[in-house]
């Protein structure tokens, strides 16, 4: 039998008759269970679409104070301080799981012990509903959000953080898809966007098109542009 008809360990036609239902059933339980709001005209009609995250860090404010929630081994952190140039650059992480674990942490500080010496980064460990509580309001220029991708911790990310994005300022995010087909995984970042959106008044500004690593999204209050 070849590799491919194996998932898990497991022959492929056992695994869809014993494993698969079970994972669709409790997919779809998750889905229906996050609310669902639709945008309208004025939440999309300024979007741009963009090739790469990358991209979309030489078009956000450049220059400026930022956080990424959800840091990992800080691949894109180095993206950020190479293309964005922000002033300050805030990495917030719990790094407490078996996969985003304290060895990640570490290297991260190795990673960026430069930047950290002169206050250029400055990692904040936590929870990113728990850090947010020590930053002022209207303190950053833009936050990217990268963490667990479900619609509860995503929706309270946005609530949150927005209060603490200057006027004109950006919330942006990763893994805007569904889910996670290899990890069978259901996300809720989608879902997340719109309702913020619809309850807050803010708009999607960007959305990028990569095939090969996860698309992101940029989103501002429709007053702050409007003003523009």
């Amino acid at each position: 039998m070849k590799k491919s008809q194996f998932f898990g360990g497991l022959p492929g036609s056992l695994y869809k008759r014993l494993i698969l239902p079970i994972v669709r059933k409790a997919n779809t339980k998750a889905s229906q269970a996050i609310p669902k709001f639709e945008l309208s005209e004025m939440h999309i009609k300024n979007a741009k679409l963009l090739t790469t995250r990358e991209e979309l860090l030489r078009i956000l404010p450049q220059k400026g104070v930022v956080a990424e929630l959800g840091v990992d081994e800080g691949d894109f952190s180095d993206s950020i301080l190479t293309i964005n140039k922000p002033k300050k650059l805030h990495l917030i992480d719990f790094w407490g799981s078996k996969r985003y674990n304290q060895n990640k942490r570490k290297k991260v500080e190795g990673r960026f012990q430069n930047y950290t010496e002169n206050q250029a980064v400055e990692i904040n460990l936590g929870l990113s509903t728990t850090v947010v509580d020590d930053f002022k309001d209207d303190y950053f220029d833009w936050v990217y959000i990268d963490t667990s991708h479900s619609y509860k911790t995503t929706f309270e990310e946005l609530e949150r953080y927005s209060k603490k994005v200057k006027a004109g300022g950006y919330i942006a995010g990763h893994d805007y898809i569904v889910g996670n087909w290899d990890g069978l995984v259901r996300y809720g970042v989608i879902e997340a966007v719109y309702e913020f959106c619809v309850k807050h008044n803010w708009e999607i500004a960007f959305l990028t098109s990569e095939l090969n690593n996860s698309p992101s999204f940029a989103i501002r209050r429709i007053a702050d542009y409007n003003k523009g």
